[in-house]
């Protein structure tokens, strides 16, 4: 196996810094992979020159001994959702099949003034309106952990961030961004068997993240380690005079305790009820109570807590996506921006006509759902009462964090981050997309709804041999103490994201 594929970012960086490696060799041996693996479909767009001069940029500046910093020479994909200065940005839509910014999101923008090297776009459901990375133009993104990534029974990535998610398990890199409205990078973080991170709302800027819905979109971080996430969220959270809604208080960047040092007996561990939902698998349940029982026999105190509304939220989740949805697909005119039709007849045949050939149907459904919603005689009974639901769900999450009862408050909530291991393509497919997204995101969307910060870590294999994950939960702003608790249950499970198995895949 390539030697370096196995590191940390700290060890490859501290090998570029000492010279036994080069950034150049690694981006080329990523770009190299990637093409090897085209049956993978992570990449809709590599972007060679690019990251080669970032890659020579990068060994020169360690030549003279000045990083920029901890993530110089780190190779990372970016999902295709992502305005990148000069290289198409899609959205794996038609609509935006011809679209070329003129600059750089401000996630994008961190991390080149980080001296990464940026390898390229990956695949995603179109406009990030999926849960399996198998609605986009460019077909869909198959999961590593596939027994045969040639045939039909092929294992899907996840979504809607599935390229950037399949990417990282693969190891074409060592860390992706995706996005995450409802679970988008949870998701296929628990399905590739990678770290998956949802911010807290407002941490990391959405400048240039084209929007889904901008109350709950998240930039998202993949990566095989805990340790890895942290890296990436010091290099981009911060405020943004760009985005209005980042949080305006400076950051402070995250460094975790060595695991020894990790406290267990302060920490408080909430199991919500609700999450032992119809549909949760046998092996995931197994795996759910056996961390819960690591984490108490390692002095935590481990007790059930309720979030009554969980149950609704998926519904609210989909009333409040709609009507966003409908609202932001409205720029989409073929005038102005995105995909533009030949029949000019008159200006309102123009649009339809545009936007009949833009969007697919999974995009039109939602837009035309979101307006209905919103028409005048609905607006009070469906998107006003979401909004009523919602806040709801928030104080339910409030409540056990934040609750003057002592016996009664939580810092983490342990659950499930899907239901089950990864479906096949042919199970996937057979379903609607409201109905994939209504399984996929019953167990990541509330954190969505509430602005919280949420991880998903690989715990195990099935008896399939694909990863099974867990969700941890937190207050807002309390990442610190949410991922010192992953990366202390990290290191008791011990988890290998590049298995024997990816091996020989990767030829390697």
């Amino acid at each position: 196996m390539r030697r370096h594929l196995q590191w940390s970012i700290k060890q490859l960086t501290s090998r570029y810094a000492d010279g036994q490696l080069s950034p150049r060799r690694v981006a080329e041996q990523a770009l190299e992979d990637a093409v090897n693996l085209k049956t993978l479909n992570a990449f809709v767009r590599l972007t060679p020159e690019e990251a080669r001069q970032q890659a020579l940029e990068s060994e020169q500046r360690y030549q003279k001994k000045q990083p920029n910093s901890s993530l110089d020479g780190v190779t990372i994909a970016i999902k295709d959702n992502f305005c990148t200065k000069n290289v198409h940005t899609t959205c794996a839509s038609r609509m935006l099949q011809d679209f070329v910014p003129p600059y750089d999101a401000t996630v994008c923008s961190r991390l080149r003034q980080a001296g990464a090297v940026l390898l390229g776009k990956t695949n995603m459901d179109q406009f990030a309106m999926g849960a399996g990375t198998v609605d986009s133009i460019y077909g869909p993104t198959k999961n590593i952990w596939s027994e045969d990534l040639t045939e039909n029974n092929w294992r899907i990535a996840g979504g809607s961030s599935g390229g950037s998610a399949s990417a990282v398990a693969a190891g074409l890199c060592f860390a992706g961004i995706g996005s995450d409205t409802g679970g988008s990078t949870r998701n296929p973080a628990s399905y590739c068997g990678v770290v998956g991170l949802k911010p807290t709302y407002g941490l990391v800027s959405r400048h240039g993240l084209i929007p889904l819905v901008n109350s709950m979109d998240v930039p998202g971080i993949f990566a095989r380690s805990v340790s890895d996430c942290v890296e990436i969220l010091n290099a981009v959270s911060g405020p943004d005079g760009k985005d209005s809604t980042t949080i305006r208080q400076p950051f402070t960047k995250l460094q975790l305790p060595e695991v020894d040092a990790i406290d267990l007996g302060v920490v408080r561990i909430g199991i919500p009820k609700e999450y032992h939902c119809n549909g949760l698998s046998a092996e995931v349940l197994e795996t759910w109570t056996k961390v819960a029982d690591l984490l108490e026999c390692a002095g935590a105190s481990v007790q059930k807590v309720s979030l009554p509304n969980t149950a609704a939220s998926i519904f609210v989740y989909s009333i409040l996506n709609q009507c966003e949805v409908a609202s932001n697909m409205a720029r989409y005119d073929g005038i102005e921006y995105g995909h533009r039709a030949s029949d000019e007849r008159s200006t309102e045949q123009l649009y339809a006509q545009s936007r009949a050939e833009g969007f697919n149907n999974v995009v039109k459904t939602r837009i035309l759902t979101g307006n209905f919603l919103l028409l005048r005689k609905n607006y009070d009974h469906y998107f006003e009462k979401a909004l009523r639901v919602r806040r709801l769900i928030a104080e339910d999450f409030a409540k056990v964090f934040e609750t003057s009862s002592k016996e009664d408050r939580v810092d983490i909530l342990l659950t499930p981050t899907t239901l089950t291991e990864a479906p096949l393509y042919s199970d996937f497919s057979s379903l609607s997309n409201r109905d994939q997204c209504a399984v996929q995101d019953f167990c990541t969307q509330p954190a969505n709804m509430a602005g919280i910060p949420a991880v998903s870590i690989p715990i195990r294999l099935s008896k399939a041999g694909l990863p099974l994950s867990l969700q941890l939960m937190s207050r807002s702003l309390n990442e610190q103490l949410l991922l010192s608790v992953a990366r202390w249950i990290e290191a008791q499970v011990a988890f290998d994201s590049l298995d024997h198995r990816l091996e020989q895949k990767l030829s390697l």
